[in-house]
């Protein structure tokens, strides 16, 4: 009998589910004779901040020594910053992009991956109120011509670049970022520019300009722009206005109730110029006063030994992936007893998004969950696009098999169009973009006659004679598809 069979416990699905406090699920429906559906959350959408980074300042004060990222160091240790070390330091890194004028007109452009610089200075721009833009590592380091980095800085036309290894992007800096663009690098400046050092912009002396800039952010406000692109054409920029942000953080809170009521503890390697990782999980950390420890995992071969290795030093209350994260974890889960006994130790939600879930992923993870702590953990999921902040859709309850994508979020109004046979999705509400970076042409053709915006997926109910128990994923409409990895 191999370690896997030694451990499937066959009648998992009627173990007890480890306690979870989720919100209500619950819809209101209104069909038109035509075949198109509205439908809504009953449940009233909670008050949310102005600014994202109202709650870094809420939490510095309020937990000012509770970790709130922590990235590997080259020892293998863990680097740490509290909330009130992180407010310090991005205090100072705003003044200095204050001082550097910069703006919607000229915002920052990050080229590099997660990390603790990566963090701070995004933070930073929020502060100040320049946009910043995390740019997809590989347009920088995979491509041949660049030519989807050069489209993004051409349409961005930033006034500082940043990279935290300056060696390893000098080759994209030199090709698609023109001289008189300042680049500010954590280590290693590339030869060919002169560089500004990241400690340099740390070690700026914040004033009274801080706060006043500060003061100035509003809903309204840019607070990102993340490029995504369909299966052709150039990236094009999605605005992330702070009340997204944060609107959408209150909609995450009304299903996943149980992050208020203890700090969410993550471990992540997800991608921070990707609306998942960067929007729905770093915000739910801040948001909620919780610790991000960044992974530099990732679910490739030869990259997945080091998420394993962090799972099995700090307990996840949450675990996020895509269905091939979860898929290349298993291998190291069923070897590793010491693993999984930190991995479910206190863990309240398994949570996938991107693509579609394997039935072998789920009920292997499930049976684990059980032979290593006597419950299950739930599994849920969601929808959503970086123009919806991400989270529009969520199934906040135990369901017995992947696939239901859930109902709309509070403050979410999901409209059904029947299209060639299928209800396409279309979306209004605070947490949804206003339009594309500079393209007015594109933003026009995103949002149908009533405002709604059109995602491009197909719906289709769980029960069509009970709306109340979901949708699920039924197709894409648009030009582009989603591959298991999220892609």
């Amino acid at each position: 009998m191999t370690q896997a069979q030694a451990m499937r416990v066959p009648d998992f699905a009627t173990a007890p589910l480890r306690p979870v406090r989720l919100g209500p699920a619950e819809c209101l429906l209104d069909r038109i004779p035509d075949g198109t559906v509205y439908i809504r959350s009953p449940q009233k959408l909670e008050p949310y901040p102005g600014k994202l980074t109202q709650r870094l300042e809420y939490w510095a004060a309020a937990a000012p020594d509770r970790i709130f990222i922590a990235q590997r160091s080259g020892d293998g240790s863990w680097r740490t910053l509290s909330y009130a070390q992180t407010r310090s330091l991005v205090r100072g890194i705003a003044q200095a992009l204050l001082d550097r004028k910069l703006s919607a007109e000229h915002p920052i452009a990050i080229l590099s991956g997660n990390d603790i610089e990566h963090a701070l200075l995004g933070l930073a721009a929020m502060f100040a109120g320049a946009p910043y833009a995390p740019i997809s590592v590989p347009y920088s380091l995979m491509s041949s011509d660049f030519g989807k980095l050069k489209s993004i800085i051409e349409v961005l036309t930033p006034g500082l670049v940043f990279v935290a290894d300056g060696k390893t992007f000098a080759r994209a800096i030199e090709m698609a970022v023109p001289p008189g663009i300042e680049i500010v690098a954590t280590t290693n400046p590339p030869g060919s520019r002169f560089t500004t050092p990241f400690a340099e912009l740390i070690a700026t002396e914040p004033t009274n300009a801080v706060d006043a800039a500060h003061a100035k952010v509003g809903p309204d406000t840019v607070a990102k722009i993340l490029f995504t692109s369909g299966s052709s054409g150039n990236p094009k920029g999605v605005i992330n206005s702070q009340r997204m942000l944060c609107s959408n953080q209150a909609q995450v809170r009304a299903g996943l109730a149980f992050v208020a009521d203890e700090p969410p503890v993550i471990v992540d390697w997800l991608p921070w110029n990707h609306t998942f990782g960067g929007n729905h999980n770093f915000n739910l950390v801040l948001d909620n006063g919780g610790s991000l420890y960044i992974d530099e995992g990732k679910p490739l071969p030869g990259a997945i030994a080091a998420t394993a290795r962090n799972l099995k030093e700090i307990a996840p209350t949450i675990y996020f992936n895509v269905p091939k994260g979860f898929e290349a974890l298993l291998p190291h889960l069923r070897a590793d007893a010491e693993l999984r006994k930190n991995f479910f130790s206190r863990l309240k939600v398994l949570f996938y998004a991107g693509a579609g879930l394997q039935q072998y992923v789920w009920d292997e993870l499930q049976e684990m969950s059980v032979a290593t702590c006597g419950e299950r953990v739930i599994f849920l999921s969601s929808i959503g696009s970086t123009e919806t902040s991400p989270l529009a859709l969520a199934c906040n309850w135990d369901f017995p098999r992947p696939g239901n994508i859930g109902l709309p979020a509070p403050g979410v109004e999901l409209k059904l169009v029947p299209n060639e046979g299928k209800l396409e999705a279309r979306l209004k509400g605070p947490n949804i973009t206003p339009g594309y970076w500079r393209r007015p042409d594109l933003t026009a053709e995103a949002f149908d006659d009533e405002g709604y915006y059109k995602i491009g997926d197909a719906l289709k109910f769980v029960d069509p004679a009970d709306p109340g128990k979901g949708l699920l994923f039924d197709g894409r409409l648009a030009e582009d598809f989603k591959l298991a990895s999220g892609t």
